[in-house]
């Protein structure tokens, strides 16, 4: 995109990018909250917990010690001993060593930096591009990570009335010979649901005989960010478990949402078998190259959250269940308003396209989930992020995050029970 009068310009790559929704919806309610007014958040994927303190006390202890110089680029020994151990143990993953395993700036990079490793652009135009497969409503970073790195997304829909989940029917006839990764989230954002061992072993079952049959090339990204928040009696597993793709998935996540760790940016990927080492040492060169690695002083703050926070995140997950269960009550209570009940994460995903058509008191045309969120914050003071960048059914959705005290929640609902009753 050069501009004609000095030749400058940057490059169409990053012009086609949108910028995150759900960050532009948060930074708007916090400009709103600094003029002085009255905003009730549900934007942010963050929760409002506090670090647990013996996370806090391993960082300063690093730091008070010295430990302030450049780290092993993909993390140092101990930490990735940790991790390995971590999800041998909790996760049932086969053969994960340190060696397989690469930390990062936060599940993002990780996620960016697997892509990276996994695709590769057309050599030329007349190239039909790699396919990256991806359920929708997916988190809004999947298909622009998947795009810059050269790939084509291919959605899967899915909808409320499946609890937002693919069937492994749907799977098996998106896989063609191109198809180079299939992106799980569960639990998911921005739905709020997550799927079952069983319906994961299935899912796991169709691209084991597609990889046989037509694409070999075939990996599994499996982002379990939000693996320890669940709450609805479905137990997490870890689709890498399945023995029959053990070596074609990869695994990402962090410590973010379940550790109350969203400004340390903690994330990391690991593989397992010969593939996996082969990607960690991908991942690590290309992080070479951005980064170098997280800082020295985190990485006992790692350990310390793998090794002694356990009731810590038990505690806030108990807290997460009691909210998905008030937030979820107020919703059913508005006519109207579709929204599976949330199984995990701390998000519930509401469809409000029965209000589109209608008008605001204000004027506002509500034609979309877009309209409905603006008007929504600008004349009820409520901030919730439109689906449209979360595709599929997205459109027809919002989301909130009950990632906030059950107090503030009920206020929230009855807010939007009034906004919509305003609406003719």
């Amino acid at each position: 995109m050069a501009n004609a009068a000095t030749g400058l310009g940057l490059s169409e790559r990053v012009a086609r990018i949108k910028p995150s929704s759900t960050l532009a919806v948060g930074q708007r309610a916090k400009e709103l909250k600094a003029a002085g007014v009255d905003v009730l958040s549900f934007a942010a994927g963050e929760p409002d917990f506090a670090t647990p303190e013996p996370v806090c006390t391993a960082a300063k202890t690093a730091i008070d010690e010295g430990l302030t110089r450049y780290a092993p680029v993909p993390g140092d020994l101990p930490t990735r001993q940790a991790i390995a151990d971590k999800l041998v143990r909790d996760n049932q993953l086969t053969g994960v060593t340190p060696d397989h395993v690469v930390v990062s700036t936060g599940g993002k990079q990780s996620l960016y930096l697997a892509f990276q490793a996994l695709i590769d652009p057309p050599a030329d135009h007349a190239q039909p591009p790699a396919e990256v497969i991806i359920p929708t409503p997916a988190w809004v970073s999947y298909r622009p990570q998947a795009e810059l790195a050269g790939a084509r997304v291919v959605e899967l829909e899915t909808t409320p009335d499946n609890d937002f989940k693919i069937t492994p029917e749907q799977l098996h006839d998106a896989v063609s010979e191109r198809s180079r990764v299939l992106v799980l989230n569960s639990p998911s954002n921005p739905c709020g649901t997550m799927y079952s061992e069983a319906e994961l072993r299935d899912i796991a079952a169709v691209v084991a005989r597609a990889a046989q049959e037509r694409a070999p090339g075939l990996v599994v990204l499996s982002d379990e960010i939000y693996e320890k928040l669940t709450f609805g009696g479905i137990p997490h597993f870890s689709i890498g478990a399945v023995p029959e793709i053990a070596e074609r998935t990869v695994t990402v996540n962090g410590l973010s949402k379940a550790y109350a760790m969203t400004g340390w940016r903690v994330g990391y990927l690991a593989g397992s078998g010969d593939f996996g080492l082969a990607l960690a040492k991908a991942a690590a060169k290309l992080q070479s190259q951005l980064n170098t690695s997280i800082p020295a002083f985190i990485q006992p703050a790692i350990r310390a959250a793998l090794d002694q926070c356990d009731d810590d995140v038990e505690r806030m997950r108990r807290a997460f269940a009691q909210r998905a269960g008030v937030m979820h009550h107020a919703l059913t209570q508005i006519p109207g308003l579709l929204c599976p009940k949330p199984t995990g994460a701390f998000y519930a995903f509401a469809d409000v396209s029965r209000y589109f058509g209608k008008t605001s008191p204000a004027g506002a045309q509500v034609d979309s989930a877009v309209s409905f969120a603006a008007a929504l914050l600008d004349e009820r003071h409520m901030a919730v992020v439109p689906g449209e960048d979360f595709g599929g059914c997205g459109p027809r959705c919002i989301r909130l995050t009950f990632a906030t005290d059950e107090t503030t929640i009920r206020l929230g609902a009855q807010r939007l029970h009034d906004f919509i009753e305003s609406l003719t």
